[in-house]
């Protein structure tokens, strides 16, 4: 039985990652392992085991990995979306980051800074964390009446005179997912994702758009720490999920196994590979 065009994608996510991201030390401990955790460096190492050969290589700084593995993550999603077409049709765009005010949505954004900027009072009590940069969205196009009546004429003048998806209403795209990008993760990592998200569903005029994130983090522990719960992202998705498992099974670990199976049967946890098909849902 030949391979699916996904399991094909995700060995080519997998290795641009190794090309310069996921790499290990002069010692061999893997790039997203925590050097301080034995646990992290175990697991790590397991699955970089198993996705292949890991150069040697400096760890890159913080900020260089995170920017590196959004970009590829974004070229993963875009190139996902565009395979994907007759399941979610619709001109989409994936772009690394971007305000949020651009998008039909989030629009009134711009308003509220401009109010903020003029009274220190205002400014205050709004505080700044309705005014987020997500690190990879993807944005659909409103449509032209041409289009939507393609195959028969389902509008006129007369009504639908206020949905987004009509361009001759509004011309702004619509985002439609919002993705956040922890290469690893720490507790302030994790509570900056949730918060996004929060902000992300309080804030929205109209619909709201999937909110997700996607990690390379080695333990079921600190993924937990932002899978577990509801209401502010629809689910983490796991660069290495399969492999984060066998690694589990293999070395014994069964209660951060039980965590990990609790996170998946949850619906709070799932592979890289589940995410185009989330995506266009």
């Amino acid at each position: 039985m030949r391979d699916g065009w996904l399991t094909l994608a995700r060995r080519e996510f997998h290795a641009t990652l190794l090309d310069n991201i996921l790499t290990k030390s002069a010692s061999g401990i893997p790039s997203n392992a925590d050097k301080s955790s034995k646990a992290s460096i175990a697991i790590a190492s397991s699955i970089l085991d198993r996705l292949g050969t890991a150069k040697t290589a400096p760890k890159l700084a913080g900020q260089t990995a995170g920017a590196d593995f959004e970009g590829v993550c974004a070229s993963f999603v875009s190139v996902c979306f565009d395979r994907m077409r007759h399941l979610r049709p619709g001109m989409f765009r994936v772009s690394k980051g971007g305000a949020i005010a651009s998008f039909d949505q989030y629009a009134h954004l711009d308003d509220l800074e401009a109010i903020a900027k003029s009274n220190r009072e205002i400014a205050t009590a709004l505080g700044s964390d309705y005014l987020i940069k997500p690190d990879i969205v993807v944005a659909r196009a409103p449509e032209e009446d041409l289009t939507i009546n393609a195959i028969e004429l389902l509008v006129d003048s007369e009504t639908a005179r206020l949905s987004s998806l009509r361009k001759v209403n509004q011309e702004q795209d619509i985002l439609h997912a919002s993705i956040s990008c922890k290469w690893t993760l720490r507790s302030d990592r994790a509570q900056n994702a949730r918060s996004e998200g929060l902000n992300l569903v309080r804030n929205r005029k109209g619909r709201l758009p999937h909110i997700a994130v996607i990690t390379g983090e080695p333990t079921p522990g600190r993924i937990a720490s932002l899978a577990l719960g509801t209401g502010d992202i629809d689910c983490v998705y796991h660069f290495a999920l399969y492999e984060l498992r066998e690694a589990l099974v293999d070395q014994s670990r069964e209660e951060t196994l039980e965590l990990l199976d609790t996170m998946v049967e949850g619906k709070r946890l799932r592979d890289i590979s589940d995410l185009p098909l989330d995506l266009v849902t």
